[in-house]
């Protein structure tokens, strides 16, 4: 933020607290907009969505389009338009990973926030070093939607988190059609490292291996691990094949 001042009209700083009943995402997203506001001096574009207090996700993105000017009408059509990408989006990702699923080669699932699987600095390295390796790579955020209800209930039928009841559905149906999963998450990221004790105790059919990755995280660690991680694999694909 302090290197973003006085070089934009603003920052987009959107306050998320639930999206959906009696759930929660993580307190980052929660209190990001109240700590930027009180400690910087920057011009902040903000929506707040907050299903507790009927702050829906629409409404939010209405009064964001106001303060930049547009007609509710102007603004309402590209919030349906972009959901409507959205879910031709997910449609199409959900219809890639189901064709991997018939792969021959190891399959690994990585399971994490699409934040950390994607970055370039956390997720970017292992998904590089899976495909050196000629390994089949599934995504936690790619299981279809329908699924997500029924699957995470199987692990814990009551998780507090939204973003949690992907990771923790994916884990659980993928545990079916893959070798191995590794589990990717940030430090110190609280509901992550509770959902992530369940996972490891309830995952009985295949290895699971956690990365967490903090500032003094080393690439040369990593790679040990996932060397050593995929070596595992492939023993017992050649002991099942045997």
């Amino acid at each position: 933020m302090i290197e973003l001042k006085n070089k934009c009209d603003y920052i987009l700083i959107p306050r998320i607290f639930s999206l959906e009943k009696h759930n929660q995402v993580c307190t980052n997203f929660n209190a990001l907009y109240d700590l930027a506001n009180n400690l910087f001096d920057i011009k902040i574009l903000n929506y707040n969505v907050d299903i507790s207090t009927n702050n829906y996700q629409m409404l939010g993105f209405l009064k964001l389009g106001e303060k930049l000017g547009f007609s509710y009408i102007k603004t309402y059509n590209a919030y349906k338009y972009a959901e409507k990408i959205k879910k031709m989006k997910r449609k199409k990702q959900e219809e890639e990973q189901r064709k991997l699923l018939s792969s021959e080669k190891i399959k690994i699932l990585l399971a994490g926030h699409p934040y950390n699987l994607y970055d370039n600095l956390i997720g970017n390295n292992v998904i590089n070093f899976l495909e050196q390796n000629n390994i089949t790579i599934l995504f936690s955020n790619k299981i279809e939607e329908e699924k997500i209800e029924e699957e995470y209930k199987k692990i814990s039928p009551d998780i507090h988190w939204t973003y949690n009841k992907e990771l923790v559905a994916s884990v659980n149906y993928y545990e079916n059609f893959v070798d191995g999963i590794i589990l990717i998450s940030s430090f110190p990221c609280g509901p992550d490292s509770l959902m992530n004790e369940q996972i490891i105790h309830k995952i009985k059919k295949v290895p699971v291996i956690t990365l967490i990755f903090e500032d003094l995280n080393n690439e040369a660690g990593m790679i040990t691990r996932l060397e050593s991680f995929i070596d595992i694999l492939k023993n017992l694909k050649e002991e099942k094949n045997e």
